[in-house]
This record gives structure tokens, C-alpha cells and sequence, in this order.
């Protein structure tokens, strides 16, 4: 548990000093908190309970142990004016050091006296904020109730108004989002989607569903065809984050899949796969490429039918288009996509056409990751099966001999060394030894 300091840490000072600017710092903190004025209404609770559930909040520095950098539960000062948490400066003495940790000077006397100043600090400090948290809890809980239990008996405008706040409730907050959850919300909201649901309201609904955890009787019900339909028709025409929520949802449908048989159907919707390729395409938003990669990789890799239909609607050019343009995480995503596709005979054809193919490949080998090399290879194995010779001289020419001697000499998979391996025999066929060997040589230089 790590807690940040707010105020000036500490450091090694005459012990005077040391002393004095600690005590300021006390009474610093009892005028600017306003401690003074409340410390007499503030109820006092269990200083444990409240620190584990506060993790995260910023501590001032004069609470904070300087040995655990947790905050004190029972202040402890040393004869050197520094103060420390009991628990942890004791443990320090029975490791044998006779010495303060902060100012490393040695203690002419090791006994400890309770700061009862600083705890009662600490206890109004914790006590004032915890309320103020619960409090706000309270107010988060009871918000979401009043927006579900609207969500009951409005329509039109005044239900999108009620599903946006609510999204950006659930969105923002975990005691949102559970209690949405606990109090019937996300069945609630699923139920709104239907064949004459707006897309004003779709999208809103849909973007409250992908920030809660879905059960499989709701998964189910969002299967069905008619909400499915209208999922497709929001992701085509919503904005750059509704198409994203969309992709979402259908991804977490398509994980763990409801067991129905739906999933087939629903993937197979050119609709679905024509706006995934849309998204993967809007160089202005690059958290969407991502989401929608991701989507398409779930779809080829699980549903072998559908690969076809991929291919169909131009998803092999314009994914070696974007190539260049991808950073790491979604280059991987692509690049599994594209070896997917390249299974199918239709793929390896639709790959070999894409304009400097083999070149603008060859480059990612050993350039981005290990996973990339091995994606690559494979993508130009493809095309090699289809045009050996066409594909063996368009490589080498493009160095692919000095890149496959650079994998098979470095500390890659050995599947990914033998299969440069047997790339680079394949390759010497057409070329003689020196040849190759000057190629590869040049390649090098270049």
C-alpha cells in the first residue's frame, strides 16, 4: 500500500530544527485542513478500517511513517524530535540499530513516547474524510437508484437524459456500477434494446452494459436477433465512442458465448464486418483501430466460415495499407488477422496482389517483436507457396535473406528459426551461393 505525500518530505536537519518544523507542520495542516474548527464534531472511527478502505487517497506528509511510508496508527517521537510509527521504529531496534532512520544520528536515549497530538491529528484527519467519502457514496447510491427507478416510467427525451447520466455515473464510479448491478439496473437497462429502440437511446444503453459484467441469461437476451440487428445498425452510424462500445459488446457476447448458436449468425452480418473495417480504418481515432482489430481477430480466429466473407469485403488490402501506420499492439493484432486469412486460398491470393507486399513485410521481420517476425514469415510463406519463384526474387531483393539469417542467429523460438531456415533454402534455389551471399551482404550495408 502506497500513500502519496502532499507536503515537503523530510530530510536530515540539526535536531532542533527537525523538532520545529514538524510541530509547524502540524499546525500547518490544523489551518489549512480547518481540523481545528471540526475535530469536535467529527465522530472518531477505527483508524484501521479507515486507512485500508482510503488507500488511495493523498495523505499529508507529517501523517506518513517515514520508515513504511504508510500512514501512522500510533505516533511514536523519538529523543531526536522525529516521530515514527510504533510498530515499525520498534521493529527497527530489534534489528540491532541504535540509530534514528531519518537522521541516521545515534539515540542517547531508545525510549519512544506516544504523540498523542499527531494521533488525535491522524484520527480527525481519517474520520473527517471518511464521512465526506461515505457521505458522497450515499449520494452516488441513492442518484442511481432515483435514474433506475426513471428509467421505469419515462420515454422519449427524458429517457435518453436518464441513461446518460446513469452511463456517466456507471462510467466514472465502481459504487455506481455495483450498485447498479444489485438493484436490478443491467436487466433493466438490457430491455430497452429492441427493434424500435432509437439509436439515441442504444447507444446510451449500450454504453452503460460495457462497463458492467454480464451474466449468461442477459447474454442471451442480447443474442437475440432483433438486438443484435440493431447493435450492428448503432455501431455503423454512432459516434467514434458508441462504435467502440458497440465492439465491445459484441466482443464480450462472442467470448464466452451464450450457447445458443447464435454467434455464427451474428458475425456472419456483412453489416457487422463492413463497420468493424470502417472503424479499423479512422486514422483519427486510434483507441477505435484497436478496439475494432481486436474484434475482427476474435471473429477470424473463432469462426473459420466467416474468413471468406473477411476476404470478400476487401479487409486484406486495406489491413496491408495500414500497416506502416500501426504502433506495436495493434501491428500484432493485424498481422495475426492477415496469417488467419492467409489460410484460405482466396487469402494467399488477395495478399499476393496487395501493390509491394513482400517488401513492406520483409521490413517487419526482426523490427518490432518477436511475435511480428513470426506473423510476417508466415504471411510471405503463404504468398511463397502460391508463386515460389515470383516471391523468392521480389524477397531477396528486398533482404529478406539478411533478415532470416538475423532471426535464425538470434534467441527466437526455435519454430521461428527453422522455419527461416527452411525460408532461406527455399530461397537459394534461384540464386547461386554467392549470389545470395552478396545480397545478403548488401542488405546488411544498406
Amino acid at each position: 500500500m502506497y500513500f502519496h505525500q502532499t507536503v515537503g518530505g523530510h530530510a536530515t536537519m540539526p535536531l532542533y530544527q527537525a523538532s520545529k518544523d514538524r510541530k509547524d507542520e502540524g499546525l500547518k495542516i490544523v489551518d489549512v485542513l480547518g481540523l481545528e474548527s471540526t475535530m469536535k464534531g467529527v465522530e472518531i472511527l477505527d483508524l484501521k478500517v479507515m486507512i485500508e478502505e482510503m488507500e488511495s487517497i493523498d495523505v499529508p506528509s507529517v501523517f506518513i511513517c517515514p520508515i513504511s511510508l504508510e500512514p501512522m496508527q500510533d505516533p511514536v517521537t523519538l529523543c531526536t524530535g522525529q516521530t515514527y510509527d510504533r510498530s515499525n521504529i520498534l521493529k527497527w531496534f530489534s534489528l540491532g540499530h541504535k540509530t534514528c532512520p531519518t537522521t541516521m544520528q545515534e539515540l542517547w536515549d531508545d525510549s519512544v513516547t506516544p504523540n498523542k497530538t499527531l494521533t488525535h491529528l491522524i484520527l480527525t484527519w481519517f474520520s473527517h474524510k471518511y464521512l465526506a467519502m461515505k457521505k458522497k457514496l450515499e449520494d452516488v447510491q441513492g442518484r442511481v437508484l432515483d435514474l433506475l427507478d426513471m428509467l421505469k416510467k419515462v420515454k422519449g427525451q427524458a429517457r435518453v437524459k436518464a441513461l446518460k447520466d446513469l452511463r456517466q455515473l456507471v462510467a466514472a464510479n465502481v459504487f455506481a456500477r455495483r450498485t447498479v448491478s444489485e438493484n436490478g439496473g443491467l436487466a433493466l437497462v438490457c430491455s430497452l434494446l429492441g427493434p424500435f429502440t432509437s439509436h439515441a437511446v442504444g447507444s446510451e444503453a449500450i454504453g452503460i452494459i460495457v462497463n458492467l459484467d454480464l451474466v449468461s441469461e442477459l447474454k442471451r437476451n442480447l443474442m437475440h436477433p432483433a438486438k443484435v440487428s440493431l447493435l450492428v445498425d448503432i455501431m455503423n452510424e454512432g459516434t467514434i465512442e458508441t462504435k467502440m462500445n458497440c465492439a465491445k459488446l459484441i466482443e464480450m457476447l462472442l467470448i464466452e458465448g451464450s450457447g445458443n448458436g447464435n454467434e455464427t449468425e451474428i458475425v456472419s452480418s456483412l453489416s457487422l464486418l463492413v463497420g468493424l473495417l470502417r472503424l479499423v480504418r479512422d486514422k483519427k481515432h486510434p483507441t477505435g483501430v484497436l478496439t475494432g482489430l481486436i474484434l475482427l481477430k476474435a471473429i477470424c480466429s473463432s469462426h473459420e466460415s466467416v474468413r471468406s466473407s473477411v476476404i470478400s469485403i476487401g479487409a486484406v488490402p486495406q489491413l496491408i495499407e495500414l500497416l506502416p501506420s500501426l504502433n506495436k499492439e495493434c501491428l500484432e493484432v493485424a498481422l495475426y488477422i492477415l496469417e488467419v486469412l492467409s489460410t484460405l486460398p482466396e487469402g494467399r491470393m488477395a495478399l499476393k496482389e496487395c501493390p509491394n507486399i513482400i517488401p513492406n513485410v520483409v521490413k517487419l521481420l526482426m523490427r518490432v517483436s518477436e511475435r511480428c517476425t513470426q506473423f510476417a514469415l508466415s504471411i510471405l510463406w503463404a504468398i511463397y507457396k502460391l508463386a515460389p519463384e515470383e516471391c523468392a526474387s521480389k524477397a531477396v531483393e528486398a533482404g529478406l535473406a539478411a533478415k532470416l539469417l538475423l532471426v535464425i542467429q538470434s534467441g527466437c523460438n526455435p519454430v521461428l528459426k527453422q522455419m527461416s531456415s527452411e525460408f532461406l533454402k527455399m530461397c537459394s534455389v534461384n540464386y547461386s551461393t554467392s549470389i545470395l551471399i552478396s545480397k545478403c551482404m548488401l542488405s546488411t550495408i544498406q
